[in-house]
């Protein structure tokens, strides 16, 4: 689990197992409320009723604030119709601490939430804060995006879930959502959920080299990962697309995978990496 930063201040927080964990602050003073107004966007682009990847209270939303805060879409907030007042600020160092504790009822972890809130008149934070707050401390993750969409969760409750996590069916699916993706096993959601993510993560990171742009939770939905909020919805959009794909060339005989070493002359291609700067992904 994330440990103390070694300078010894306990509101920075680094993993001693993995040197790509790290807080990086923004540096303008502006940069909060762009922040909280880019994290309203995404939810509501996440929550459009068209694109079927979250309905009523589902999913939620989170963005890196500074070296000491994030903030997160409220429990029971919907994403189509987030508002700043439906985030809440939470402090860091009272989040993960959550991590390392054992045997916590439910009510000793929504209350630890509650006193993790910046503000006493905020809303309660999400149950899933604490995969949140980990994923963020990732090197290069900036927002957090998770959801539950239709056709994504129709290739995890299936037992083709893991394939379709660890292999790659056409391009864009490598540009967008990475070379493989973190597979979860089902967990029960809250703080079980929190650290299978990270221990799942760390192992994908230690086998892979680089930090995983969507994480896929069996029988649950999807997290995706990225510098900005573009980044995050092209992940998911993708994902969506290739459930789709999946499940139309697994009713004709297939799927028909990519092969390992196109994948990653994919996802190393100097024109790739070029395209993906110039859509912000």
């Amino acid at each position: 689990m994330p440990d103390r930063h070694p300078s010894g201040n306990p509101d920075k927080w680094v993993n001693r197992e993995l040197e790509f964990v790290k807080l990086t602050p923004f540096n303008s003073p502006q940069a909060m409320p762009e922040q909280m107004s880019a994290l309203v966007k995404l939810a509501r682009e996440i929550g459009r009723e068209d694109r079927r990847l979250a309905i009523l209270g589902e999913g939620n939303v989170s963005v890196k604030l500074s070296d000491t805060q994030f903030a997160i879409k409220a429990s029971g907030a919907c994403l189509a119709t987030l508002s700043e007042e439906d985030v809440t600020v939470c402090d860091w160092t009272r989040v993960l601490a959550l991590l390392d504790q054992k045997n916590l009822s439910d009510e000793a972890v929504d209350q630890a939430l509650f006193e993790a809130r910046a503000s006493a008149e905020a809303k309660k934070p999400s149950v899933e804060s604490v995969f949140h707050a980990w994923l963020l401390t990732l090197n290069g993750v900036q927002f957090v995006g998770h959801c539950h969409p239709v056709a994504v969760n129709q290739v995890l409750c299936s037992p083709r879930a893991r394939d379709f996590a660890e292999r790659r069916l056409f391009p864009d699916e490598v540009v967008c959502c990475g070379p493989a993706s973190v597979f979860v096993p089902y967990t029960d959601p809250g703080l079980p959920l929190a650290r299978e993510v990270s221990e799942r993560t760390r192992v994908f990171y230690q086998q892979n080299g680089f930090v995983p742009r969507v994480i896929l939770l069996q029988n649950h939905g999807l997290i995706a990962l990225g510098g900005s909020p573009n980044a995050v919805l092209a992940a998911i959009l993708m994902a969506d697309k290739a459930a789709a794909i999946f499940m139309g060339a697994a009713a004709m005989g297939g799927p028909n995978f990519l092969k390992p070493e196109y994948v990653e002359r994919i996802a190393g291609r100097p024109d790739e990496a070029y395209r993906q700067k110039q859509l912000k992904i």
